[in-house]
């Protein structure tokens, strides 16, 4: 990544949820690129729901640049199941620390948004500009209004005290070390567990959730990881920016191509009782290439390829859980 190392040298990285998914590739790819002055942070070292524990963080840590991942997330069952703990620790932790990390001094914050911000019935290719023309969809809505919400403070802190906070937009990510746990997971990895399962366990059927019909667009994890870097050395702009690959798939055919090469050749199955969630999510991702020259370069087919090994060599279980 051509700039990155040279933009962030001499300067202390400190990564908010930095034991989690993104966070752990985002150090792998600092440690690629030889970011030395880089402090990955665990919910465990601090308790950023409270203005105290973001003021002493600050304090101790130092940051240069602040890139905050740390994030209460999961799937669609998820965020049915704890709305209101969604909404909450997301907001609460953004607003804290931006708010701190104005007071300290910091020279440059990261924030990490959510495709769930955007309205539910957006026209694809989802344009950055198009996170105002509608609600989000209902069952992701208090989690992507949160996170809506710090693009807004950003920019209010932006005008009112200059403050340098950026915001980026990552599509569904998937990759090694995601979540498989079938109550809290993603779509893609609780396929690859659901499906691995079926296939091991000699079974002909399995069930899926809403009928197969939305569209999602998937980064690959690693490549996430390197535009948030990117971002966080090469952007120091106001607009939100969508990380993405511009490719969207629909779940059926997803479903079928991960079944495909996990060996299962069973029957899928769709509860319609369940929800479907956004018809179709797909970003337009010209504004990374052309404000900080980052673009995806993962195909699906390749991502899935390692998550599916990582996940049958690091966490495949007996059966779904």
């Amino acid at each position: 990544m051509l700039g990155v190392r040279d933009a962030l040298a001499g300067k202390r990285v400190v990564v908010t949820g930095g034991s989690g998914f993104l966070g752990s590739h985002v150090r792998e790819a600092a440690e690629r690129l030889g970011i030395a002055e880089t402090r990955f942070l665990g919910s465990r070292d601090y308790d950023l729901t409270r203005p105290d524990g973001c003021a002493r963080m600050l304090e101790k840590e130092a940051p240069d640049v602040l890139i905050h991942l740390a994030a209460v997330c999961g799937g669609i069952g998820a965020n049915r199941a704890e709305p209101g703990r969604f909404f909450y620790a997301n907001a609460v932790m953004g607003i804290h620390l931006i708010e701190e990390a104005r007071k300290a001094g910091v020279g440059k914050f990261v924030q990490v948004g959510t495709v769930c911000s955007y309205p539910k019935l957006a026209s694809p290719p989802f344009r950055e500009d198009d996170l105002w023309d509608g609600y989000p969809e209902e069952t992701n809505a208090p989690y992507g209004l949160a996170k809506k919400m710090l693009l807004v403070q950003l920019q209010a802190y932006r005008e009112q005290y200059g403050f340098n906070g950026i915001y980026l937009i990552p599509v569904n990510l998937y990759g090694p070390r995601d979540n498989f746990n079938l109550r809290t997971s993603h779509v893609i990895p609780a396929l690859i567990r659901k499906f691995d399962a079926a296939r091991r366990k000699g079974e002909r059927r399995v069930v899926c959730w809403g009928d197969g019909s939305p569209s999602r667009e998937f980064l690959y994890v690693r490549d996430a990881a390197e535009g948030v870097l990117r971002g966080a050395a090469l952007y120091d702009g106001g607009q939100p920016v969508n990380l993405g690959t511009g490719d969207e798939i629909v779940i059926k055919a997803l479903s079928e191509l991960i079944a495909e090469m996990v060996g299962f050749d069973g029957v899928i199955e769709w509860d319609t009782s369940k929800p479907n969630g956004q018809p179709r999510r797909q970003l337009d991702t010209r504004r990374a290439r052309e404000l900080f020259g980052w673009a995806a370069r993962t195909p699906l087919r390749e991502g899935l390829k390692m998550t599916i090994e990582w996940y049958r060599e690091n966490a495949a279980v007996p059966g779904p859980a």
